[in-house]
């Protein structure tokens, strides 16, 4: 006869589930490793252990749940002063800067800029219009949500008042309707940041890409009608 093994064993108790029922006493006498050093505990104890174990993983997912939401509504609550100060420019002429300056008070982001091209020809020579060459034309018009990652020499980069200082920037490409559509982009939002892990390649980008719809829904109106 083949000799019962381990797996006998398992099986067994698991396809006898009144077993324990029949031998009680032996749920008292067993004898188990804690995983909290050498010494031996009882088979409730060990359960215990392991209840508590999964009770203190779920106390940790509860938590980070509950930070991830509360920092969800600081993110909304600021979006929104930000669009409610942009929706009370009157002039077309101060909208780019307001949008950017705001941004960065908002979202206390250190350096933000912005660019526009094919405006209408009263705008043509505002420094939001002017200095953009094809390629970062090319490049937003590529983008269908926003690039986050490090700072690699791009152009865009060069709008910024302190290009030096951008370890890592956010391009949010400016078009009409949603941020991921295939419509030609007619501008770009750059937000940067001298920390390089500020803006990163698979972090989350819903709330720039709000940003990016909300400002170029604004800035419509800078454009030829």
């Amino acid at each position: 006869m083949n000799p019962i093994t381990e797996d006998d064993i398992a099986n067994y108790l698991a396809n006898t589930p009144d077993f324990f029922s029949r031998h009680a006493e032996l749920l008292a006498t067993v004898q188990l490793t804690s995983p909290h050093g050498n010494r031996a505990v009882s088979l409730q104890e060990r359960q215990a252990e392991m209840l508590r174990e999964k009770i203190k993983a779920l106390e940790h997912r509860l938590m980070d749940m509950v930070r991830n939401g509360t920092e969800n509504v600081i993110i909304s609550d600021r979006l929104h002063r930000w669009a409610r100060a942009i929706f009370a420019v009157q002039s077309g002429r101060a909208l780019p800067a307001t949008i950017a300056a705001e941004l960065a008070a908002q979202f206390q982001v250190p350096q933000v800029a912005i660019k526009m091209w094919d405006v209408d020809a009263r705008y043509g020579g505002d420094v939001f219009a002017e200095g953009v060459s094809d390629d970062a034309k090319t490049l937003a018009a590529s983008l269908s949500q926003p690039y986050c990652g490090v700072n690699s020499g791009f152009e865009a980069a060069g709008w910024l008042e302190n290009p030096s200082m951008a370890m890592s920037l956010a391009l949010l490409p400016l078009r009409e309707g949603a941020a991921n559509n295939a419509g030609p982009a007619f501008g770009m939002l750059v937000l940067a940041s001298p920390d390089p892990q500020r803006y990163q390649s698979g972090m989350g980008t819903d709330f720039l890409e709000r940003i990016a719809e909300l400002a170029s829904a604004a800035l419509l109106r800078l454009r030829p009608r």
